[in-house]
């Protein structure tokens, strides 16, 4: 059963740190097999119940998941964690610290391919700018 007021709230903030256009594409593709684990686990929980939390702030939470995706070898979701870093206002030099010290604390491998994803990203965000 779904709790409308925690999905919008949860879609807000999933919206304000992924940005629409990553939501849309999770959302699209729904179907009834995934409807309740996008909407109600994701959705819901992870960014309604959890994001939405008072605490930490959000980069905080992003300075949290950086580390923890990349120790974790995911980088899809790092990256689209890191364009959700910039969005909550962390620094290039900031995220270059995150990243050092992820390559620190989670080995060479870990670091390289967070800095190739965070180097892709930001020439990406320079071309729009």
């Amino acid at each position: 059963m779904q709790d409308k007021d925690l999905f919008e709230k949860g879609m807000k903030i999933r919206r304000e740190v992924l940005g629409d256009e990553r939501v849309d594409n999770s959302m699209a593709n729904l179907d009834d097999f995934t409807r309740d684990f996008q909407e109600q686990f994701i959705t819901e929980m992870g960014w309604g119940a959890v994001w939405g939390r008072e605490g930490l702030t959000r980069q905080q939470r992003s300075i949290l998941n950086l580390g923890m995706l990349a120790a974790m070898g995911r980088m899809e979701e790092f990256a689209g964690h890191f364009r959700g870093a910039l969005r909550n206002g962390l620094t290039r030099e900031e995220l270059r610290e995150i990243l050092l010290q992820i390559t620190f604390y989670c080995g060479g491998p870990a670091g390289i391919e967070a800095f190739r994803a965070a180097t892709k990203i930001l020439k990406e965000e320079e071309a729009k700018n």
